[in-house]
Formats: structure tokens, sequence, C-alpha cells
């Protein structure tokens, strides 16, 4: 006679396992005071690198030039196989590699992270070509310097982009990051952010 087992202890088997999942799963945090980018798992930060969000302040209005704020996620991943300095136009490798620095050029280089906004706020994100990318111009990492995009070394863009998957969600706060990760760590981050959601 074969066993059967209540539905109930199914759905909470499943809807727990979702649960585990989306607490382990990793998440990203951007501080535009401090121009640094957390990858936190388990509600701690396991990784930070330094950044440049826009010159023109934060904002989501088409033209602005601005950083959009709050949460957003990874609609997707370009150029994962491309060497370090790789050049992109219009999201697609020109064959041209560039060293960090070279003089008189500012193009997209090495990864790019596309970016869906999940809020009213940054509901243009998509549409405006919002990433996370690298650039050959890393002298000015660290503080306000982009066009809108959130900006990394090469060499850092490539870790991070081996770090997170399609969905992973993106937390962009204007205020510092320690405190961004100390309310993952109590758990008030996934529930601000809706990182618990994603799976």
């Amino acid at each position: 006679m074969k066993r059967m087992i209540p539905r109930c202890f199914v759905v909470a088997a499943i809807t727990l396992g979702a649960a585990v999942q989306a607490i382990a799963a990793p998440a990203v945090v951007v501080s535009i005071a401090d121009q640094k980018l957390a990858v936190v798992e388990d509600g701690a930060s396991v990784a930070q690198f330094p950044i440049s969000t826009s010159k023109f302040g934060v904002g989501d209005r088409p033209g602005s030039y601005a950083t959009p704020v709050g949460l957003l996620e990874v609609a997707s991943k370009i150029g994962g196989d491309a060497p370090l300095g790789t050049v992109f136009k219009s999201r697609a490798p020109t064959g041209e590699i560039l060293r960090a620095n070279a003089r008189g050029r500012d193009p997209i280089v090495t990864r790019i992270l596309w970016l869906r906004g999940l809020e009213k706020r940054n509901a243009r994100a998509y549409a405006r070509a919002i990433y996370i990318h690298g650039t050959p111009v890393e002298r000015l990492i660290g503080r306000p310097a982009s066009y809108g995009c959130i900006r990394m070394r090469s060499r850092d863009v490539a870790n991070l982009f081996n770090a997170v998957s399609v969905g992973t969600r993106i937390a962009v706060v204007t205020g510092h990051l320690r405190d961004a990760v100390a309310r993952a760590s109590s758990g008030a981050l996934h529930s601000e952010f809706g990182f618990a959601s994603n799976n």
C-alpha cells in the first residue's frame, strides 16, 4: 500500500526549501555615499569593491544621466568569456581591448550586468540601459564619475559577474554600506528590499 504524505507537509517543505534558497542566494548592496559595492550572502558581506556611480546624482528621469536607487535585479549578463578590457558597443564586443586608464577613452569594457528596476522610482532603469560594467577610467573609481551606470575596475567586475546570476537582487542605497549590510544581517534589508523573494 502506497503511503500518502499529507499535502500540508509537502507545501511546508517546498516553502521552507524556497526560503532557505532565497536567504542563501547572493545579493548586492551599492552605497552611493561610500562609492562601494558589497556582495551579501546569509546577511554578511563576503566581498566589497570600490565603484563609481553617476556624477549627476541619483534618479531615474530619462536624459538625467543619474543612477537609480532602490531595488533592482540583474536582467542579463553579457561578456562572460571576454578578455579583461574588451570594449563593448551596444552590448556587443568590438574586438578592441583597452588597458586600464587608456588615454582619451571611456567606453564600456570587460563585463555588463544589465539592471531592471523593480520599483516605481527605478522603473526606467532597463530602458535607460543602466548597467554595472567595467571601465578603463579606473583612476576615477571611488568617486561619482559615471553617466548613470555603476562602474567598476575590470578585474572587480569580472569577479562580481562570476558571483551573481540573472535575477540577483541589487539594492542601491544613498546611505552608508556598513549600515545597509548591518540591516542585511538583521534581516531588515531582506524585508526592506525583497531579497528574501529572490529565488
